[in-house]
């Protein structure tokens, strides 16, 4: 009979499980083995399968289809096979490659294609979103774990960032061009911003200009079954920049505040983290004086429209000058449903709703403030527009010995007859309005049909509206809150057809208190005067001479720009043409 003898076993000195790699004998060290994976839960006998269609893509790179449980990931249904291999993903020595008959096979098939059942959208979770193919029914599924799972990228056509397909790839031009005189002194995040705080008390009143009619009660009776069409009034209304104000420099040569500003300055400043497109204030320091102004014919002039949406308004892209082939994307007929168009169009109907929405006639008497119209000279011949100016200033010190004051120049637009006296800031009232333009239009922000659903459902209304334009009415809210007023009314304006942008309807008009309508929208007061402080410390820091704080048009980033003093004025501009004309005659 054979004898057996056991084979001399070799311990593990170090206490570890299998083999010691000191005392291995050198006939059974495997230097040239590569290292296949291999899972916890596979049977001994799989060690060695290379039949195996496992899930690690072994037999898959070796030309052998994979087949995929429908349930799980894996062959055996278990879905954590899968995580539990050692070295997935590791170069595997074992695949074989069929490298020069594979490349020159091909399959030719003549069958036709069998119609497809049903709509291009299959029911269940066969249908992969973003793919062009559309399996039949009864077709695996792919499991969640495996290589073609649901959100895999394959699906999808890759997946770059949250939500890209809202996104515009489009680049806006900044408000104003930046010269390359200029030198760039400070950055600040909008994250940054929002984290400020200042609690201001309230404000003190020196003096109050202008002349103001009755609001018309009538137009808050409006609903989509009585709308008003809104008509063209003639008449005018001054947005002085702060440095052209003939009483701010009366104030100013007297000292009673170091910073001077407008409320439609201020309310952009105080609402910059909510801002999307560009704008630019121009700061000037005079000795110890600030100056907020503004540029004419920049972004302070007219009403943006859905700045906050997902998808905003577009302007057609300019042609490339580098590319003098490129056709200009313009077309000759500027499109009414264009982010440019669309501001006008916004424009015209917050000034004529403010015109029309106020009784001018007896009985309701005007109210004259203690002073005239400061902008109105003897020579004008149109009639002046209902509007009081309201001189405030608020303290910015956060210490009692601190002495930075802020003058504002605030604006209301009518007041409420029966709410007190006028003249003693009692019933005050600043009319705006909203504007539809297309709910089918690129750039609607998913608005929902006025006509059908501002009677039953206004609340979705109010809401889609605070969602598409946070930042329009945020700065809205903080200009009555600056001058003051008890009540702002809101129109809500539609275009009589769509396609028509120049007939408009009034389909309703809301009523709301400054202070609440805030707290609704999460405008934070203290956050604001937090910025206009940081801006004024930073301006403060800075020699004498001409500043630009530009929101850029692309990062919710703004930067301070130290500019020439003759930077957006007349005379730097005659300068320039100038300069231009004598290089050509050269």
């Amino acid at each position: 009979m054979a004898s057996f003898s056991l084979p001399p076993i070799h311990d593990n000195p170090d206490g570890g499980w299998g083999p010691s790699s000191s005392n291995m004998p050198d006939q059974f060290k495997f230097k040239d083995i590569p290292y296949a994976p291999y899972s916890k839960s596979d049977k001994l006998g799989r060690f060695a399968d290379w039949n195996d269609l496992s899930t690690d893509g072994r037999q898959n790179a070796a030309g052998v289809p994979v087949t995929t449980n429908p349930r799980g990931g894996g062959p055996g249904g278990r879905r954590g096979d899968r995580n539990q291999a050692f070295g997935s993903g590791t170069a595997n020595a074992f695949a074989y490659f069929h490298v020069e008959d594979e490349s020159s096979f091909s399959l030719v098939d003549n069958k036709a294609a069998a119609p497809r059942r049903g709509s291009a959208f299959t029911r269940g979770r066969g249908a992969s979103r973003g793919t062009t193919a559309y399996p039949a029914r009864g077709s695996a599924r792919g499991g969640r774990g495996g290589p073609v799972g649901r959100g895999s990228q394959a699906q999808r056509g890759g997946r770059r960032g949250w939500r890209d397909w809202e996104k515009s790839n489009r680049t806006r031009e900044s408000s104003v061009v930046i010269s390359p005189q200029w030198s760039m002194l400070e950055e600040i995040e909008f994250h940054r911003l929002a984290k400020l705080r200042l609690e201001v008390d309230e404000p003190e009143e020196l003096e109050s200009y202008g002349k103001l009619f009755a609001y018309d009660k009538s137009y808050d009776r409006v609903t989509t079954k009585t709308e008003k069409p809104l008509q063209l009034v003639d008449r005018i209304k001054y947005n002085t920049t702060t440095s052209d104000d003939p009483v701010i420099q009366e104030l100013a040569s007297k000292n009673v505040a170091k910073v001077y500003a407008t409320d439609v300055i201020l309310s952009v400043l105080m609402c910059a983290p909510r801002s999307v497109y560009p704008w630019d204030i121009v700061i000037v320091r005079e000795g110890n004086n600030l100056f907020f102004d503004k540029r004419d014919g920049g972004p302070f002039d007219t009403v943006t429209v859905n700045e906050n949406a997902a998808d905003p308004p577009q302007d057609p892209a300019p042609p490339n000058p580098n590319n003098p082939n490129e056709k200009s994307a313009v077309p000759e007929v500027p499109s009414i449903n264009s982010a440019t168009s669309l501001s006008l169009e916004a424009t015209y109907i917050n000034q004529n709703f403010m015109f029309q929405s106020v009784i001018e006639n007896p009985p309701s008497p005007a109210i004259e403030f203690a002073n005239p119209n400061p902008f109105y000279g003897p020579e004008e011949t149109e009639p002046l527009a209902s509007c009081g100016y309201r001189y405030r200033v608020f303290d910015l010190g956060i210490t009692d010995d601190e002495d930075i004051k802020i003058c504002v120049r605030t604006e209301v637009d009518a007041y409420s007859p029966g709410q007190g006296n006028p003249r003693e800031g009692q019933g005050l009232v600043t009319i705006r309005a909203l504007n539809e333009f297309d709910p089918r239009a690129q750039g609607a922000g998913g608005a929902p049909d006025w006509r059908s659903k501002l009677d039953s459902q206004r609340g979705a209304v109010v809401a889609t509206e605070m969602k598409n334009n946070s930042c329009k009415l945020a700065k809205w809210t903080v200009q009555s809150v600056l001058a003051g007023a008890e009540l702002m009314k809101v129109g809500y304006i539609s275009r009589a057809n769509p396609r028509d942008n120049t007939r408009h309807v009034i389909l309703s008009t809301a009523s709301m208190r400054p202070t609440d309508f805030a707290a609704q929208l999460n405008v934070s007061l203290a956050n604001g005067w937090g910025i206009v402080r940081t801006v004024t410390d930073m301006c403060m820091k800075m020699p004498e001479g001409k500043y630009v704080l530009v929101k850029d048009p692309n990062r919710p980033v703004i930067r301070l720009y130290s500019v020439p003093f003759g930077t957006f004025t007349g005379d730097d501009e005659d300068g320039e043409a100038q300069e231009e004309t004598f290089e050509e005659d050269e």
